[in-house]
């Protein structure tokens, strides 16, 4: 009998002992608002913390304006995870982020994609014919006003002596990811997006990059807020790491 109530005795410590740690207020869970382009990468980094840590982490992804806003308005976000800077000096200059855990994670580049079964073939270049590989069709990428991506298109196609050519052709998506799913629906034959994007959609192939010195660079910063939970630091720590350094290259995000 005391052989069988022992192993018993100590099992139910063991299970005693979990319940408690996951009662621990710094194991809440936490919210991060992040830019809708880190999707894939930052769900899979967020499972490495997790197992980690044993901190659970959800997300609501957005356009980073979204998310900037939202925070601004009140909402409960634990970390802002930005897919340029001035959306999160916006959030900095209100003074909703902890400034001290502020970082930049991961930087990008910017494709031109076409459907997987397109054969246009462009270099991009000043004064490429953009206009013309278009057709009768549109171009689609975020929102120049608002969203990051189409903002670094606008950008990059200024520079290049293009954009007064397709400026009323854009499909404004309210997100990158939008953007992506009208080119893979084939419902706009070219979009810019990130390079991260193209390569998370099989039903896309990307045409060229464009120059890096075509627009400002593509930088990712992270913070966390003044409201955050316990483990927010901690985590825009993680993000930093060699594990999610490892999972972002494998995305094919760049180091900033």
């Amino acid at each position: 009998m005391h052989m069988t109530t022992r192993p018993l005795f100590l099992l139910a410590a063991l299970l005693l002992s979990g319940a408690g740690h996951a009662a621990d207020p710094g194991q809440r869970e936490l919210l991060v608002f992040a830019a809708s382009s880190l999707t894939n990468a930052l769900t899979d980094v967020a499972a490495a913390y997790t197992r980690e840590t044993g901190q659970a982490v959800r997300f609501s992804f957005a356009a980073s304006a979204v998310g900037a806003r939202q925070i601004e308005a009140g909402a409960r976000a634990d970390v802002f995870f930005s897919a340029d800077v001035e959306w999160m000096d916006y959030v900095d200059a209100r003074q909703l982020i902890d400034r001290r855990t502020r970082h930049d994670v991961v930087s990008n580049r910017l494709a031109l994609i076409a459907p997987a079964d397109s054969t246009v073939a462009l270099r991009i270049e000043a004064n490429f014919p953009l206009a013309a590989a278009l057709g009768t069709g549109r171009l689609a990428t975020g929102d120049p006003d608002y969203v990051p991506a189409g903002r670094y298109a606008r950008s990059a196609l200024t520079a290049l002596g293009v954009w007064n050519n397709v400026a009323d052709r854009i499909v404004r998506a309210d997100n990158v990811r939008s953007a992506l799913m009208f080119v893979a629906r084939g419902e706009a034959p070219l979009g810019i997006v990130y390079q991260t994007d193209a390569l998370a959609e099989r039903k896309v192939r990307i045409v060229a990059l464009f120059p890096a010195g075509s627009h400002p660079p593509i930088t990712y910063p992270a913070a966390a807020t003044l409201a955050a939970k316990p483990g927010a630091a901690r985590f825009v720590e993680f993000l930093l790491g060699p594990v999610a350094r490892e999972i972002f290259a494998s995305h094919g995000f760049l180091n900033p």
